[in-house]
């Protein structure tokens, strides 16, 4: 039996052609008009994704842009509806209204 991709066309199990092997250039000596056969077909691959890639950059970028205004809305309604501080310095104003009765007072 041939080894797989090697050899027969039909694998004859499933019916389907045998499957690439993964070549390392750094390993395996190749010759230049492989190595040039091998840049056509990543950019190829590379440009069928593009597409599908730009758009799933845009759709995370749009949901990543949308959840900051969010919690950037957030906080500011949270500022804004917060009132401790104005009690803190009502009852800061009171207790120096306080105070300054009590040094002309006596």
């Amino acid at each position: 039996m041939a080894a797989p991709g090697t050899g027969d066309p039909l694998d004859a199990k499933s019916g389907k052609g045998p499957l690439a092997q993964r070549i390392d250039p750094t390993r395996e000596k190749l010759t230049p008009a492989q190595l040039q056969f091998m840049r056509q077909v990543q950019l190829a691959q590379w440009q069928k994704m593009l597409p599908q890639r730009r758009t799933r950059n845009i759709v995370t970028g749009l949901g990543i842009g949308a959840l900051v205004l969010a919690i950037y809305g957030y906080t500011l309604y949270s500022v804004s509806q917060e009132r401790f501080l104005d009690e803190l310095e009502d009852e800061a104003k009171a207790a120096r209204a306080r105070a300054q009765e009590r040094a002309s007072g006596h």
